[in-house]
């Protein structure tokens, strides 16, 4: 009894045709989209105002002050009088008006140079104004 032999030895055919309509299509919806961008500029149109627009950038977490038990101020490392911190946080605040400031005291700092820096972050207009502490926890 003859034995039946499948054909084996040809290799399974990939039919592209659906593949090539859709790119087809695709090539088809970007080249009419193209041309109605191309007619919308083209139209005179005076857009309206939205109002005053804020910066998309995003405003820095919190600037810290640091204010060392000798006295000095600290403003992103570099030594500066209040006076100089009062102008860099208002230049600061006229970028991101919604400025958060914590203030880092040592607490063998005189109270007299704490107060200075507290009087130079009200000057500068920054509401958000921050005290950094330790819990009692760690104080121990």
């Amino acid at each position: 009894m003859p034995l039946k032999t499948s054909r084996s030895d040809e290799l399974p055919a990939v039919n592209l045709t659906p593949m090539i309509d859709v790119v087809f299509l695709l090539i088809i919806f970007f080249m009419v989209g193209t041309q109605f961008s191309q007619s919308e500029q083209q139209i005179g149109l005076k857009l309206p105002g939205a109002g005053q627009l804020k910066t998309m950038i995003a405003p820095p977490d919190r600037r810290e002050v640091v204010v060392t038990a000798e006295g000095a101020v600290l403003l992103d490392g570099q030594n500066i009088t209040p006076q100089e911190l009062t102008r860099k946080l208002e230049a600061m605040r006229a970028r991101y008006p919604d400025l958060r400031v914590v203030v880092r005291a040592d607490g063998k700092a005189e109270h007299q140079f704490v107060a200075a820096v507290y009087g130079a972050v009200n000057r500068a207009g920054v509401a958000d104004l921050s005290i950094a502490v330790r819990s009692q926890a760690e104080y121990r």
